[in-house]
This record gives C-alpha cells, structure tokens and sequence, in this order.
C-alpha cells in the first residue's frame, strides 16, 4: 500500500517523480506529494485526491533540482487531509522523508517526543518517524557517518513494518532508502538512480533493480549506491535486468487497466503455460519445484496461505488438487495461520500465494511456516519480491505487470498454476498417463477457450446493463465454482460497491434464501456435470420466490425457461479448466455493472493494490 518513488541523478527530478508516481497509483489514491532538494531548503508540493492533483500543482512552480522524494498515500493514520499527505518534514526543517506501513509503538515515540518539546502538524505515524530521525542527527554532532546512524538508531527505536526514502538538508547528493516488512527497491540507470516500492514506478528509466531485503538500508550518493544492514555490515546488491517494457504499464487503447487486464488473458495464460510441459505430454513440468520431488512424492497435507482474491485461486486449487492428486489440502486466510498453533504434520507443504509477493499478512505466514521447520513454496507474479526470495522454491506467474486494483488475469493465472501443480503431483503418485494427456491437452487449449468467452462481451455489456440498479446480489456454484461464486461477488463489491455474496448453491436453503426478491438477483454457475440437476433445482427454488436468476452454463446444458431469466454460454471444456472459464463472464460483469455506475474501476474507495500492513 502507498507508493514511494525518489530519483537522484544528472537530470531533473521533477518529470521522473510525478512519472512514477502515476505509475504507483494503484497501490493508493488518497492523496500525493513530492519534496525536492533545493540546496539550502525542501520545496514541497502537496494534494489530498488524485495524482493529477499533484501534477497540476507542481506544474505551476517547476523545480529545477536533481534530487527529490515523492508518495501517493493509502491512509493508515490519520485522515485523508493535506498535513496527513506525505512527505512529511521534520520539526527543524532538516528532513524530509516518504513512507509505507506502520509504526506500532508510534504512540510512546511520540510521547518522548513531545517531551523533548519537539510540535507535531499531522496525525500519522510517519511524521513521529522523521522527527525521531532529526532527534537522533541532534544528539550525533560528532559522528562521521551521522546522517546513516541517525537513520539506523531511529528504526532500531521503531516496531511495525516500513518501507522509507528520506533526504537530509545538509546534504544535497544524498539519499537514503530502509525497509523491514514494506518493499524497496533501487533502480539503476545510466544518469540516475531511484527507490520506489514497485519497480514499475522506473520503467524505461532504470536498466536494472535491486530489491532490498527486510533489515536492510540503501545508501544512493550521485550515481552511485551501496547497501548495508541496518547494523552497518556491507550487504550484497543483487540486480536484476528491468525487462518490463514500457507498453505493458500503459493503458494504450483501453479505457481502464482492468479491461485492458481481462482481455490481456489469453495471452497471460500463454505466458504461465509456455515450456511447463514434459516431454510425453502428460505431466507438468515446473523448474522451481527441482530438487523437491521425494518431500512433494511423499506429501501428508497441503496448506494454502493467501488473502483475497488469492485466496480464492487457492480454494480451486483445494479442489483440483485433492481430485487429481489425492493430497489433503486446506485453504487458510494467510492473516490467521500466523495467529494459530494448529498441529504440525512433519510431511506438510505450505503454498503461499501473492500476486505481488509483497502481501504482508502472506509473508508472515510462511516466516511462521519456516519457524516450524515446513517446506515452502510461493506462487507470484514479481520477479525477486519478498515471496519469491524468502520461500523454499516456487513458481512465477508470468503474466506481467497487473495495475488494476481488482485482480483479473493474476487470478487465471494462479488457478491455471494450480491445476498444473495439481498434475505434476497426481503423476508422482497415482494419476494415470492418460488422465494426464488429457489434462496437459486442455490447459494447451485454455487460452483459446477463454479468447471465445471472451468475444461475447458484448453479452455480458447487456446482461449487467439489466441488473444494474441492484444493490445486493447472490453469487452460487458448486464444488470447485463455489469459489468463483466467492470470486465474482468479491469482483462486483471491490469495484460497484453493491452487495455482493457467495455461497455453495445446496446452502441456498439454510439462510441466504431468506434474502430472494425481485430485487436481489442470482448468478448460478452450472457445473456441465451430474451436479448440473442440483443447481438447476436450487434455480427454480429462487425463480418460486419470484428472485430474477442468470445462469452462466456450458453449451450443451440444458436450462429449463422457467428456471432463469437469463443464460450466458460457455464453451465445452475439461472440469480443470472449467473454473477459469466460468470466472471470465463475471469479470466482465462486474467490470460493465460498475462503469454503467459511472465508476473508477481502477482505483476503487478504500482499496489500494498490495497490502503491505496488517
């Protein structure tokens, strides 16, 4: 959550910061500001809403400095007011500083603080930072490296997670960068240096990045760089190529990311697919499971841990695993399994599964996961984030840069992995060379089926045009559609802010029946097996209660009149791939439901992209 961009270089600062800082939107839209580094003072600019804001402000007043820090804040502390926005100076007018997370024992540093007589302007933990930052350059006149010290005697006084870029007055080449629990990373390019918390905020501006590791510091001076532990030993700065181009964080012809996203689908999958293969064509072939096999061979219980709509990519994950590999699989909230002594079995497997690989709540689960000595494994789509660095082996989704608030074809992507993590397991132990052709084959054609759901978009236009004036909604599917049902009613209320719920459809009858009227309609997802009668049954249960139903079936399913009022169509597919399929028209309603409300997909209330805090 939040965006930090900072650049110092040969050029100017200005059009690089507010660049990046339209880049990081995403991950908070409150409100934007940006700090330059003007020799013998900071000039500040700040605006609570959109970075357009900002921009049109900072237009007016044009900086010429080569060195600057900037944020778009996700509120934590504090309300959404400008003394809130970062960044944040300190008391004396000696520092300047951006921040990402929470300060938990903000309240007692603040405390000390005042009694040092030192005034606070905002409500936010992160201005307590900066000022314990200047306290600490106060008290170290003498010191050689007084500036770093200052920084690191004052997160050694802090708990909580954070991620900081903070400029000091009294020296005009020089930046600093921190995190423990929020992501940083440095960019290098050939006249200038950055720290962000996404590398997007750099692209096409920086050749190569290095992600910072929790307990570390970066110290930019100029063109050059290093990075310390925040105790002071040298640490290694490991850079990884900046391969994103350019267009894949660009809207281009769309009129949001998440259109651009739902239709990018095709493709993404092709990408998780390509080279996953084995050779006989009837298993999956995935590189960071190398070295595993007799622990996953000999597997008692598979845990998912995950938030969200990852969460929910796992939950189908439950299903097509325990189907194809007869593993044991439970699914939990990332944000519990930390809190839980729940009985360890020695030969468990741990899945963590984030898109960005920055989710905190995620994270700690698989530190909790490791305390106890578990293998781990993560699923995400950022090459060197957090997950992927800190979990045993794991795979990457490959779908590219997802800026959408609302996830989309991560979620494809991660059932997609699923089902193929599902195959490789079901053939180290029982599933049957045939049963695994058949498989590999329909993941082969997944893209191809989801291309075809998706030329009816149309359809599915008209569909939520008809139901827009709801505001509560039912969501229903059986086994591995239940959590697309989950899915789709997370979708609609992320972006349209109507209620919206999932259930498993035979629950219909203990409780949520209780909500059909006329009013509330009912999405059915048909399962295109011998459940399909059920469902049907629970349909025409809401049509006798007079509850306007859409059923979304395969072709070939046939749907009594008088048990829907509406029938979308998928295309024929393998059970593995069925989920995806029925997720894509869903995707595509919530998208239309909420844009006929005149809505920013985008960037929807009180959501931002990655979760850094708990």
């Amino acid at each position: 959550m939040c965006g930090i961009i900072g650049y110092i270089g040969k050029g100017l600062a200005q059009e690089s910061l507010i660049d990046g800082l339209r880049r990081l939107e995403y991950r908070g839209y409150d409100s934007a500001g940006v700090a330059f580094h003007e020799g013998n003072e900071f000039c500040m600019s700040r605006e609570t809403g959109r970075v357009q804001n900002l921009a049109d402000s900072v237009q007016k007043n044009s900086s010429q400095s080569s060195l600057g820090i900037a944020h778009t804040r996700w509120a934590t502390h504090g309300a959404v007011t400008v003394p809130n926005t970062h960044p944040h100076v300190s008391h004396d007018g000696k520092f300047v500083m951006v921040h990402n997370g929470v300060i938990e024992n903000f309240g007692a540093l603040k405390h000390f603080l005042s009694g040092k007589g030192i005034e606070f302007n905002s409500e936010t933990d992160s201005e307590v930072l900066c000022n314990l930052i200047a306290y600490n350059y106060s008290e170290l006149l003498n010191e050689k490296d007084r500036l770093i010290d200052a920084v690191r005697i004052a997160l050694a006084q802090c708990r909580g997670a954070y991620g900081i870029a903070v400029l000091c007055l009294d020296y005009s080449e020089t930046m600093i960068g921190a995190r423990r629990g929020s992501p940083l990373v440095v960019g290098l390019g050939d006249d200038a240096n950055f720290i962000a918390s996404d590398a997007s905020a750099f692209v096409g501006r920086a050749k190569e990045a290095v992600f910072l590791n929790d307990g570390e510091l970066a110290i930019l001076k100029g063109t050059d760089f290093r990075i310390t532990t925040l105790e002071g030993q040298e640490a290694k700065a490991v850079a990884h190529p900046v391969d994103q181009i350019s267009e894949e964080v660009e809207i281009g012809d769309f009129d949001s990311f998440m259109e651009k996203e739902i239709y990018e689908q095709p493709t993404a999958l092709k990408n998780t697919l390509r080279g996953r293969f084995g050779d006989d064509g009837t298993t999956a072939k995935l590189g960071g499971l190398e070295g595993h096999e007799e622990e996953l061979r000999n597997l008692d219980r598979i845990i998912f841990v995950a938030c969200g709509t990852a969460r929910h990519a796992c939950m189908v994950g439950e299903y097509l695993i325990e189907r194809l590999a007869r593993v044991p699989v439970e699914v939990e909230h990332a944000s519990e399994f930390r809190y839980r002594n729940s009985p360890k079995a020695e030969k468990s497997l741990v899945i963590a599964v984030s898109q960005s690989g920055e989710t905190l709540d995620t994270l700690e689960a698989v530190r909790e996961a490791k305390t106890k000595g578990l293998l781990t494994l993560g699923i995400t789509n950022v090459v060197g984030s957090s997950l992927a660095r800190e979990t045993d082996g794991g795979v990457y989704q490959r779908v590219g840069p997802e800026i959408g608030v609302a996830s989309t074809k991560a979620f494809s992507s991660q059932v997609c992995l699923c089902a193929m993590l599902g195959l490789a397991l079901g053939r180290m132990r029982d599933l049957s060379p045939m049963d695994g052709q058949g498989i590999v084959e329909a993941l082969n054609d997944l893209p191809d089926l989801v291309s075809r759901v998706l030329q009816q978009g149309e359809q599915i236009r008209e569909l939520a045009l008809k139901y827009s004036k709801a505001e509560h909604l039912l969501f229903m599917g059986r086994q591995s559609l239940y959590p697309v049902a989950l899915e789709g009613a997370l979708k609609l209320k992320e972006i349209s802010y109507a209620h919206a719920e999932g259930y498993p459809a035979a629950e219909l009858k203990h409780g949520p029946i209780a909500l059909i009227n006329p009013e509330c309609p009912s999405i059915f997802i048909v399962e295109g097996s011998e459940l399909s009668a059920k469902t049907i049954a629970n349909m025409q249960e809401v049509k006798a209660r007079q509850g306007p139903v859409l059923a979304i079936a395969p072709e070939g399913v046939e749907i009594p009149k008088e048990a829907a009022d509406d029938v979308f169509r998928l295309p024929v597919a393998h059970e593995v791939v069925r989920p995806i399929l029925a997720n894509l028209p869903l995707q595509l309603f919530a998208y239309h439901f909420a844009r006929l409300r005149g809505l920013d997909v985008d960037k929807p209330r009180n959501l931002a992209k990655s979760v850094t805090v708990e």
